[in-house]
């Protein structure tokens, strides 16, 4: 009897220390991720807590996560069984911001960021007034608008979870498409669409003959050792050599910096070399916020770091509806948390899909434009700087000059310069290659 009362304490122990290790770890990401999104949906987008939980938190594991909002803090709190709990803050101007262990009731100073959100009198895309009236010839209505409808879910199902399609044909809107729910003043997260704005700074910074692509000595932690010979190059194609594993659906590099640190640029800094610069391609959220990062050690405060964001780039070319969030010191999280309009994530398209101009003004070098469009080393084709390609033909019926900002969950833009195309596509379930290319293979074949 005490021998069998013994065996069953120690497997009970067993047990115990198995979900303790395996288990236990991954209710701080769980809270982090339910307080973080919720927060985020709930008062950056203006979505309800319980959409939230249906839909962009339908997500392995997130069940265990029981959510308080307060409204009049902007605040949300999330709890796993009473061993985890993490909160997320909403700032006006900032978005929400996940706290740190032990600081959830410290002051967040932050500088709001200055923005120009005066309307601009003028038709999309240069403006907030309605576009102009125009009719295509060549352009096939019936057929693009049985796309978009092919392309949203029907009586209730859960297949595509597509929310918003749009699409630009000759800076002219000619067709959208919402899910019931959402519209054309929806703010959505881009998740990593927001990798290719933090490139479009840099490249207005080297525009302004700020950085240069070649540059090296990024950093001083990496002046005892090779990484001190990393070009801001590298880093912008994902080609750096450091070690980083961008995995979702674990404890992971990626996981642990979005939802555990209170400093994301950190994270990439302090990685070891694992591979040759410019030969081993390995896609990198902690790498964009290291970009981030590195922006911001070219301003002399806070507040200029912020401001410049908006005034060169997202408020310049209308995009009034962004919001990109910071961390808790303060660092734009360059590689996940941008939040637009379809329309205005149509505007940055189309910033590139003209060459980097917009308006009349060279918002960045059309040579800029040229290298995120020019495939890395080892990337197969696939990868630019900072912009997803189909140079390698992932796309078979697609024009081999496309190039997009890819985001976490299904959020496209995809610019085709030899089509004078940009498509918008939202969903919370990414689609697979072949979906995305029968999109555009049918778009493409509406336009003659």
């Amino acid at each position: 009897m005490k021998k069998t009362l013994r065996i069953t304490v120690v497997l009970l122990l067993i047990v115990l220390v198995y979900l303790y290790f395996s288990f236990y770890p991954k209710l701080d990401i769980v809270t982090g991720f339910s307080a973080k999104s919720i927060a985020s949906h709930l008062f950056v987008a203006g979505r309800s807590q319980l959409q939230t939980e249906k839909e962009d938190n339908n997500i392995k594991s997130m069940e265990l996560a029981k959510t308080k909002v307060d409204l009049k803090e902007k605040s949300v709190t999330s709890t796993a069984f009473g061993l985890k709990t993490r909160k997320a803050i909403y700032k006006d101007g900032l978005g929400a911001i996940l706290l740190p262990h032990g600081k959830e009731n410290t002051p967040l100073n932050l500088p709001k960021p200055k923005r120009n959100l005066t309307p601009i009198n003028k038709p999309f895309p240069y403006g907030n007034s309605p576009q102009k009236d125009t009719v295509f010839s060549n352009v096939d209505y019936q057929k693009l608008n049985k796309i978009l409808t092919s392309s949203f879910d029907k009586n209730n199902e859960r297949t595509n979870k597509t929310r918003a399609i749009l699409i630009v044909y000759k800076d002219h809107i000619i067709a959208e498409k919402y899910k019931d729910g959402f519209d054309k003043n929806s703010i959505l997260l881009g998740w990593s669409m927001t990798k290719s704005v933090t490139g479009t700074v840099l490249g207005i910074l080297a525009k302004q003959g700020k950085v240069h692509l070649e540059q090296s000595h990024l950093f001083k932690e990496w002046e005892n050792d090779e990484r001190k010979n990393i070009t801001l190059k590298n880093l912008l194609n994902m080609n750096s050599g450091l070690a980083w594993n961008e995995d979702y659906s674990s404890i992971s590099d990626v996981t642990k910096m979005l939802f555990l640190a209170e400093d994301m640029p950190k994270v990439q800094l302090h990685k070891e070399m694992v591979g040759k610069p410019n030969e081993s391609w390995n896609y990198s959220s902690g790498t964009t916020n290291l970009l981030s990062g590195f922006i911001k050690k070219q301003f002399k405060t806070e507040q200029d770091y912020l401001d410049f964001w908006y005034r060169e780039l997202i408020d310049k070319i209308g995009m009034h509806s962004m919001v990109i969030e910071p961390d808790y010191s303060g660092n734009f999280v360059g590689s996940s948390y941008g939040w637009a309009t379809a329309i205005d994530w149509a505007k940055f398209g189309l910033l590139y899909l003209h060459n980097g101009n917009w308006d009349g003004e060279q918002i960045i070098d059309t040579t800029w434009v040229d290298f995120t469009k020019t495939p890395t080393n080892t990337s197969n084709g696939e990868y630019g700087g900072h912009f997803w390609l189909n140079a390698g033909g992932i796309y078979p019926d697609v024009p081999r000059d496309l190039f997009s900002c890819n985001g976490y969950q299904g959020q496209r833009v995809f610019i085709l310069p030899s089509k004078d195309l940009v498509v918008v596509k939202f969903t919370v379930q990414e689609n697979t290659l072949k979906e995305n290319n029968d999109l555009l293979k049918q778009v493409i074949q509406s336009i003659q």
